[in-house]
């Protein structure tokens, strides 16, 4: 990903005489060749320092674009989590009421079956009533029939 590091420009190290006289003529053409081999340095240190230095800024826009992208997913995804959490709790609700209905209707249906049965037992004990006072009746007749006779 990263590009290895180039070396450094060597230059050439005179000789102590060759140094005295390329400093003695400036306008010598060792001394235009050293000049520019000096400024070619220069100029790629440069280069390589402003590389290295956009490389680092591009890097923490990367990962500063990487982090706002993350967050923006990040929100969503919490803002999905806490909705599920919400949708559980309600489902729990839910569940414990309609529990607490279930008992409640069967105790519901309990009493009914009860009143029913209570409702059957008049029902059944009226019309043995009724049954009653007829015979009586019909033996309160058959017993003044007889008396009257």
């Amino acid at each position: 990903m990263y590009s290895p590091q180039l070396p450094l420009a060597r230059t050439r190290v005179p000789f102590p005489a060759e140094t005295d006289k390329a400093q003695a003529e400036p306008g010598s053409l060792e001394a235009s060749l050293l000049q520019l081999l000096h400024d070619h340095h220069h100029s790629s240190l440069k280069l390589r320092q402003q590389t290295e230095l956009a490389k680092k800024e591009s890097i923490n826009n990367a990962k500063r674009v990487s982090d706002l992208l993350m967050d923006a997913m990040n929100g969503g995804v919490q803002e999905s989590y806490l909705n599920e959490k919400r949708i559980e709790l309600e489902i729990r609700t839910l569940a414990a009421t309609i529990a607490r209905f279930m008992k409640q209707t069967d105790q519901w249906l309990v009493t009914t079956n009860a009143i029913n049965s209570a409702m059957k037992e008049i029902g059944d004990f009226e019309n043995w009533m009724k049954t009653m006072d007829f015979d009586c009746k019909s033996i309160n007749a058959a017993i003044c029939n007889i008396y009257q006779e």
